[in-house]
């Protein structure tokens, strides 16, 4: 007959085996809790619906106190799981998610069901609940592991990333709101924000900053503590009195330089909110995201074309351009410097732990250019905020520094220009693959650019932008072009549809070179009212891996990529070559295509 006991023992064992019983900071509780909030949470959660319920096993961890793993055993492997996972009393999964989703209501949640009576026979399933998510999500395999990894894997996962960066985006919101309440002008909010975070890096002002016993001297203090952290960083002295002027109107803003508790809760608050959200997830362009949260709000630079790019594109942007430790980035017009910090994050996973190589990335392989002094301000605040590589943030106009970029020889181009506004054509500004040529025209020679650009300069056949198509081919390979999402940049009122280049610099494009083109036009992210475009489904990452492989092999697939030869004058994308898929059409979708055509010339009249 089988014995639930011998299940239980065998967990207990391989917890046992995995140091949950000699870590004195994991407790692990049988059949019940002594934790307050968890007996609560599970006064009702009887697999029978008719009282209180307990798992076989409760583990938590004193210093992480979000977090549980609740287990549920069964003898019998048949009663694992059940088709629904609604049969509690009887299957191990579905007992653990009954417990799980009580708990998830003021927790995040693994749950684990283990069945059979022996290691060599046992099933072992694990899902994540996010407290409030209201979503399981099934992860990990058929093995017990590590507390240590169990929470490495949980706080890196989807769920988890999407509920922290939703609540991160809610306090950049009322973040904006607040700084507007208090008299300070759109151009020094986000200037505000990464000068506070700047000065967290200082030992001494991060352990002092409450002692101040008036508002103006806390306001000179973080700015001291900017300059203190600039002066570390290596910067010129010129550069640094620029950046400090930048960061003045701390000391003599009404509001910051008078009300003590304002300025001291705003670092407090920026300390727990953004700096913990950054120490969890270390190369995210947080600076970034608020100056996005501000252009929403002020709707101030929509004649700049600024565009920030999303932090997920600027994550694929590395992949494609296949960065790696040995590479040097530049990036000749680098905003608030995401595609650096990316890039960053992609070297310094690939250097795995080499310190020495670590600081040669930091310091000699991440090149940037910002032309606006406030953005530029951002972009140096952002790689101090990050570890290192401000050094090479460089202030101007990148069409006249190309031979001192050269330099550093780099191997990898990144770049997203600014774009022209319709109101622009004709004047005297520059088009968005001329940033293109001047970013190959400072790589190596087979280097790699990747360019976001407007898919207008892709498909344009007279012209300038057609000339400039054409020293594109004179003297560069077009590798690839990827048609992206029409609302990627729906954050920014710069109306624009965009595309991905993929250059090789210094190589003119062979004649009779085919191009891979593809449409990336679905990345699974959908539009939430108040919160932008998010990855609600948690499919980014699989449709990441998908594109990435995809661009790697050249595959062509019906109705999603190909390979043809083009010239200057053709049209860069793949919707001018793809062929309709009619086989695909149901009677429906012609139902519905009649019914709202109908629909629109009733309400036309």
């Amino acid at each position: 007959m089988a014995n639930e006991a011998k299940t239980e023992n065998l967990v207990r064992e391989e917890l046992r085996k995995q140091g949950y019983y000699d870590n004195p900071n994991i407790i692990v509780e049988e059949k019940k809790s002594d934790n307050p909030i968890i007996d609560k949470l599970l006064k009702y959660a009887s697999k029978k619906g008719d009282g209180a319920g307990y798992p076989e096993f409760i583990i938590r961890n004193n210093q992480l106190s979000g977090f549980l793993i609740v287990i549920e055993c069964k003898a019998d492997t048949s009663k694992h799981q059940s088709d629904g996972l609604t049969h509690y009393a009887e299957y191990a999964v579905d007992g653990a998610l009954l417990y799980g989703a009580h708990l998830a209501k003021q927790y995040d949640v693994l749950t684990i069901g283990v069945s059979g009576e022996t290691l060599s026979k046992a099933k072992i399933s694990h899902f994540l609940l996010i407290k409030g998510a209201g979503e399981k999500t099934s992860v990990h395999g058929d093995k017990i592991l590590s507390f240590s990894d169990y929470y490495a894997s949980y706080s890196q996962s989807p769920p988890k990333v999407n509920q922290d960066f939703k609540a991160l985006a809610k306090y950049f919101k009322n973040l904006n709101a607040l700084l507007y309440s208090k008299k300070i002008k759109e151009d020094e909010r986000s200037l505000l924000i990464s000068g506070i975070l700047i000065a967290l890096q200082n030992k001494a002002f991060r352990q002092g900053f409450k002692g101040h016993k008036t508002a103006q001297d806390l306001a000179q203090s973080i700015v001291g503590a900017i300059v203190e952290e600039l002066s570390y960083a290596k910067l010129t002295k010129k550069r640094i009195e620029n950046l400090a002027y930048r960061f003045s109107f701390i000391k003599t803003h009404t509001t910051l330089s008078t009300d003590k508790e304002f300025l001291e809760t705003l670092v407090a608050d920026i300390d727990g909110e953004i700096n913990s959200f950054l120490k969890t997830y270390q190369y995210y362009d947080a600076i970034g995201q608020f100056y996005v949260e501000f252009l929403r709000y002020a709707n101030n630079d929509k004649t700049l074309g600024i565009v920030l790019t999303p932090p997920h594109v600027t994550q694929l942007f590395a992949e494609v351009a296949g960065v790696t430790k040995d590479s040097v980035v530049i990036d000749n017009c680098c905003g608030t410097a995401g595609f650096l910090i990316s890039a960053m994050k992609k070297m310094a996973n690939d250097a795995k732990g080499d310190s020495r190589k670590l600081a040669t990335i930091y310091n000699k392989q991440l090149v940037g250019i910002e032309f606006q002094d406030d953005i530029y301000a951002l972009a140096v605040s952002n790689m101090i905020v990050h570890g290192d590589g401000k050094t090479n943030i460089y202030p101007g106009d990148c069409f006249t520094m190309t031979e001192d970029v050269k330099e550093f020889e780099p191997t990898v181009g990144l770049l997203n220009p600014p774009y022209k506004p319709p109101e622009r054509i004709g004047k005297e500004v520059k088009e968005e693959l001329e940033y293109v040529l001047n970013n190959l025209e400072m790589l190596e020679p087979n280097g790699t650019c990747v360019a976001l650009i407007p898919l207008s300069c892709a498909t344009a056949q007279t012209g300038l932008v057609l000339e400039l198509k054409q020293e594109l081919l004179r003297r560069h390979t077009l590798e690839a072009v990827m048609s992206m999402p029409e609302q990627l940049f729906h954050d920014s009122d710069v109306g624009v549809i965009t595309c991905i280049m993929v250059f090789t610099a210094h190589i003119p494009h062979p004649q009779g070179k085919k191009t891979w083109f593809a449409s990336w036009k679905d990345d699974n992210f959908v539009l939430v009212k108040n919160r932008g475009r998010i990855d609600k489904f948690n499919k980014w990452e699989q449709t990441r891996k998908e594109w990435v492989n995809t661009f790697s092999n050249r595959e062509v697939i019906k109705g999603y990529s190909l390979m043809r030869e083009v010239i200057a004058s053709d049209e860069w994308c793949v919707e001018a070559y793809m062929e309709t898929d009619y086989s695909q059409l149901k009677p429906e979708d012609f139902i519905e295509v009649v019914r709202n055509y109908m629909i629109y010339e009733f309400l036309r009249k």
